[in-house]
């Protein structure tokens, strides 16, 4: 067991590390008839230690509606590498963490102030986390090249891919 923490710990700093020069997530939500529906969001913070990722937005937007409705969201980032994070969101009145990402370009793209009522923080809370790793080019193909000569499928033993399950036990 004690194995399995550790690397489920590496397997989130792996993930924070592919996250964190990533300023956008799609933000999916769903719909009251059950669509799903994905919004580009500004990743405000990543908090994998308190496994926190942090955005802002307004609460008369069909998103706000949407997670009050429904809380499950994934969160896609794409980049060097691919993050898919599934997990739980919640809208948080945290006057003095609204402030700290408050900047000219959210006060332009939303067209208010920080102390409107209006503008809200989303808190997502990870549960799943999977990852591909597809920057490296070299070591990519030579990961497919291994496999495709290999007895094992594509999934066994796959170092350009992971994934981390997040847990009452690991909190």
């Amino acid at each position: 067991m004690v194995n399995q923490n550790s690397e489920n710990e590496e397997t989130v700093k792996k993930i924070k590390d592919l996250i964190k020069d990533e300023k956008v997530a799609m933000l999916t939500t769903v719909s009251p008839e059950g669509k799903l529906m994905s919004r580009p969001m500004h990743t405000q913070e990543v908090e994998m230690d308190k496994e926190e990722i942090w955005f802002i937005t307004e609460k008369d937007t069909e998103k706000y509606r949407d997670i009050n409705r429904n809380p499950a969201v994934n969160l896609a980032y794409a980049g060097n590498s691919y993050v898919s994070i599934s997990g739980t969101a919640e809208f948080v009145q945290d006057e003095k963490k609204k402030e700290r990402y408050w900047n000219k370009i959210i006060e332009k793209v939303l067209n208010a102030s920080a102390d409107d009522p209006n503008v809200v923080l989303v808190k997502v809370t990870p549960e799943v986390a999977e990852f591909w790793e597809s920057g490296l080019s070299v070591k990519t193909v030579k990961e497919f090249v291994k496999k495709m000569t290999s007895s094992n499928s594509l999934e066994e033993g796959n170092d350009l891919k992971d994934t981390v399950k997040f847990n009452e036990n690991t909190r």
